[in-house]
Protein backbone atom coordinates (compact mmCIF):
# COMPACT_ATOMS: atom_id res chain seq x y z
CA UNK A 1 0.00 0.00 0.00
CA UNK A 2 1.44 3.36 -1.02
CA UNK A 3 1.19 5.99 1.73
CA UNK A 4 1.87 9.70 1.43
CA UNK A 5 1.39 12.75 3.60
CA UNK A 6 0.72 16.13 2.04
CA UNK A 7 0.07 19.55 3.55
CA UNK A 8 -3.63 20.37 3.67
CA UNK A 9 -3.58 23.30 1.27
CA UNK A 10 -5.10 23.81 -2.16
CA UNK A 11 -1.67 23.91 -3.85
CA UNK A 12 -1.15 20.29 -2.78
CA UNK A 13 -4.18 19.08 -4.75
CA UNK A 14 -1.99 18.72 -7.85
CA UNK A 15 0.12 16.18 -5.95
CA UNK A 16 -3.02 14.29 -4.88
CA UNK A 17 -4.21 14.12 -8.50
CA UNK A 18 -0.79 12.90 -9.67
CA UNK A 19 -0.71 10.14 -7.05
CA UNK A 20 -4.19 8.90 -7.90
CA UNK A 21 -3.58 9.18 -11.67
CA UNK A 22 -0.43 7.06 -11.37
CA UNK A 23 -2.23 4.47 -9.26
CA UNK A 24 -5.07 4.29 -11.81
CA UNK A 25 -2.56 3.66 -14.62
CA UNK A 26 -0.74 1.00 -12.63
CA UNK A 27 -4.03 -0.71 -11.76
CA UNK A 28 -5.14 -0.77 -15.42
CA UNK A 29 -8.24 1.38 -14.98
CA UNK A 30 -9.76 2.78 -18.15
CA UNK A 31 -10.03 6.53 -18.71
CA UNK A 32 -13.64 6.76 -17.51
CA UNK A 33 -13.06 4.92 -14.23
CA UNK A 34 -9.82 6.84 -13.66
CA UNK A 35 -11.57 10.16 -14.22
CA UNK A 36 -14.36 9.29 -11.79
CA UNK A 37 -11.94 8.27 -9.04
CA UNK A 38 -9.65 11.27 -9.56
CA UNK A 39 -12.63 13.65 -9.52
CA UNK A 40 -14.05 12.05 -6.37
CA UNK A 41 -10.75 12.12 -4.48
CA UNK A 42 -10.13 15.70 -5.59
CA UNK A 43 -13.54 16.82 -4.34
CA UNK A 44 -13.23 15.13 -0.95
CA UNK A 45 -9.65 16.40 -0.51
CA UNK A 46 -10.76 19.93 -1.44
CA UNK A 47 -13.53 19.77 1.16
CA UNK A 48 -11.10 18.52 3.81
CA UNK A 49 -8.72 21.39 3.07
CA UNK A 50 -11.35 24.10 2.78
CA UNK A 51 -13.93 23.12 5.39
CA UNK A 52 -11.92 20.87 7.69
CA UNK A 53 -8.89 23.09 8.07
CA UNK A 54 -8.94 26.55 6.43
CA UNK A 55 -12.41 27.66 7.54
CA UNK A 56 -11.52 26.53 11.07
CA UNK A 57 -8.33 28.61 11.07
CA UNK A 58 -6.19 25.52 11.45
CA UNK A 59 -3.63 23.65 9.42
CA UNK A 60 -2.54 20.07 9.14
CA UNK A 61 -1.86 17.27 6.73
CA UNK A 62 -3.82 14.76 4.72
CA UNK A 63 -2.53 11.20 4.76
CA UNK A 64 -3.20 9.35 1.52
CA UNK A 65 -3.08 5.57 1.23
CA UNK A 66 -3.64 3.92 -2.14
CA UNK A 67 -4.07 0.18 -2.61
CA UNK A 68 -5.00 -2.05 -5.51
CA UNK A 69 -6.65 -5.08 -3.99
CA UNK A 70 -8.19 -8.05 -5.77
CA UNK A 71 -11.39 -6.23 -6.67
CA UNK A 72 -10.93 -2.52 -6.00
CA UNK A 73 -8.49 0.34 -6.30
CA UNK A 74 -8.97 2.15 -2.99
CA UNK A 75 -7.88 5.60 -1.90
CA UNK A 76 -8.02 6.46 1.80
CA UNK A 77 -7.80 10.08 2.91
CA UNK A 78 -7.16 10.69 6.61
CA UNK A 79 -7.13 14.06 8.34
CA UNK A 80 -7.53 15.62 11.76
CA UNK A 81 -9.77 18.51 10.67
CA UNK A 82 -13.31 18.81 11.98
CA UNK A 83 -15.41 15.67 11.76
CA UNK A 84 -17.63 15.59 8.70
CA UNK A 85 -19.34 12.68 6.97
CA UNK A 86 -20.00 13.74 3.35
CA UNK A 87 -22.98 11.37 3.24
CA UNK A 88 -24.70 13.43 5.96
CA UNK A 89 -25.24 16.26 3.51
CA UNK A 90 -28.56 16.06 1.75
CA UNK A 91 -28.06 14.92 -1.83
CA UNK A 92 -29.74 16.93 -4.59
CA UNK A 93 -32.95 15.49 -5.97
CA UNK A 94 -33.81 15.18 -9.65
CA UNK A 95 -35.93 18.31 -9.20
CA UNK A 96 -32.93 20.18 -7.76
CA UNK A 97 -30.75 19.12 -10.67
CA UNK A 98 -33.34 20.30 -13.20
CA UNK A 99 -33.37 23.85 -11.83
CA UNK A 100 -31.44 26.57 -13.67
CA UNK A 101 -28.06 27.32 -12.06
CA UNK A 102 -29.30 30.71 -10.92
CA UNK A 103 -32.08 29.03 -8.88
CA UNK A 104 -29.89 26.40 -7.18
CA UNK A 105 -28.32 26.70 -3.77
CA UNK A 106 -24.54 26.94 -3.80
CA UNK A 107 -22.65 23.79 -2.86
CA UNK A 108 -23.40 20.12 -2.62
CA UNK A 109 -22.90 19.07 -6.23
CA UNK A 110 -19.22 18.20 -5.75
CA UNK A 111 -19.96 15.73 -2.98
CA UNK A 112 -22.88 14.35 -5.00
CA UNK A 113 -20.62 13.80 -8.04
CA UNK A 114 -17.89 12.29 -5.87
CA UNK A 115 -20.20 9.78 -4.22
CA UNK A 116 -21.93 8.91 -7.50
CA UNK A 117 -18.60 8.40 -9.26
CA UNK A 118 -17.17 5.66 -7.08
CA UNK A 119 -18.26 2.09 -6.54
CA UNK A 120 -17.71 2.26 -2.79
CA UNK A 121 -17.48 5.08 -0.29
CA UNK A 122 -17.07 4.94 3.46
CA UNK A 123 -16.48 7.51 6.18
CA UNK A 124 -15.28 6.83 9.69
CA UNK A 125 -14.28 9.12 12.56
CA UNK A 126 -12.19 7.58 15.31
CA UNK A 127 -9.77 9.13 17.83
CA UNK A 128 -10.10 12.57 16.19
CA UNK A 129 -9.16 11.20 12.77
CA UNK A 130 -11.47 11.38 9.75
CA UNK A 131 -11.12 8.54 7.26
CA UNK A 132 -12.72 8.79 3.82
CA UNK A 133 -12.38 5.65 1.70
CA UNK A 134 -13.17 5.81 -2.02
CA UNK A 135 -12.92 2.79 -4.30
CA UNK A 136 -13.60 1.76 -7.89
CA UNK A 137 -13.76 -1.76 -9.25
CA UNK A 138 -10.71 -3.04 -11.07
CA UNK A 139 -11.24 -4.25 -14.66
CA UNK A 140 -10.59 -7.92 -13.85
CA UNK A 141 -13.10 -7.72 -10.95
CA UNK A 142 -15.96 -6.82 -13.33
CA UNK A 143 -15.95 -10.24 -14.97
Amino acid sequence: MARHSIPANLAALATVRQLVTQACREAGLDDAASYRLILAVDEIATNIITHGYQEQGSSGDIAIAIEAGEQYLSVVLEDTGIAYDPRAQGMPTAEDLDKPLSDREIGGLGVFLALQGVDRFDYQHHDKVNRNTLAVKLPQAKR
